[in-house]
């Protein structure tokens, strides 16, 4: 193990770092430094920027982890100079210039697409903003498939919308062409395409990439082969 090493695990849409919980009780169990920081799901590039200047604040060396979104904002955030690994997790693993709406638009609509709810907010300044969030009623189905039923409906209800912007923002770089990376695919994924998943991961080169017959929520229903994949990944860059 390398000690020095801060894993951070940087949480997606409609979740918030409470969703890592099973892989933070795992890591901490074993030693390693976490931090689960918030994501705010207003725009990729704040959203990367803020976790951006968390990680360079870390003193040491980091191993990012993002799931979902949380893959987008580690590809952005991840070109900070202390960063020395990406693992994404059922994640989005953009390019440069690529927005979260352009790599989904190249392949079929996951069962999500038919459950989303828009809602306008107050964007300030006079202007308005729309956030996105899964209804409540499919939520278990569609996002928390596989969690315990009870559990899924407080997740329901206490999902972090995502701003409409941020599906649209084009991502500012690609850290995973210059930092090394591995990756899990959700393979029964009803999110997410799980074949959005492997084209990204194909295409980002990631030294390895495991599939695991998991919902979204792999995290979740598979805190075990999620928490090796990211020590491993730490072994491998000690």
């Amino acid at each position: 193990m390398n000690s020095a090493t801060t894993i951070v695990l940087v949480h997606g849409a409609f979740a918030d770092a409470s969703s890592w919980h099973p892989v933070t009780e795992r890591l901490l169990a074993q030693g390693h430094r976490v931090i689960a920081p918030p994501v705010f799901n207003r725009s990729l590039s704040a959203d990367a920027a803020y976790i951006k200047s968390v990680i360079e604040q870390i003193d040491g060396p980091v191993l990012l982890a993002g799931h979902s979104y949380g893959g987008a904002v580690i590809t952005v955030a991840g070109v900070a100079d202390n960063v020395i690994g990406l693992v994404y997790v059922s994640g989005y693993a953009l390019d440069d210039g690529e927005s979260l709406g352009q790599l989904q638009g190249g392949f079929p609509d996951s069962e999500l697409a038919a459950h989303l709810v828009y809602t306008p907010y107050p964007a300030g300044d006079g202007e308005q903003g729309t956030d996105v969030s899964v209804d409540v009623e499919a939520f278990p189905e569609v996002f928390a498939a596989g969690v315990d039923a009870t559990v899924a409906k407080v997740l329901a209800v206490s999902q972090r919308p995502l701003s409409a912007f941020a599906f649209g923002e084009p991502a500012s770089t690609a850290a995973w062409k210059t930092k090394p990376g591995w990756g899990i695919v959700s393979s029964a994924d009803h999110t997410i395409n799980p074949d959005v998943e492997r084209f990204g991961y194909k295409r980002a080169a990631l030294r390895s990439v495991i599939e695991i017959d998991a919902p979204h929520l792999v995290m979740q229903t598979h805190p075990d082969e999620v928490t090796t994949v990211i020590t491993n990944a730490l072994a491998e860059l000690a």
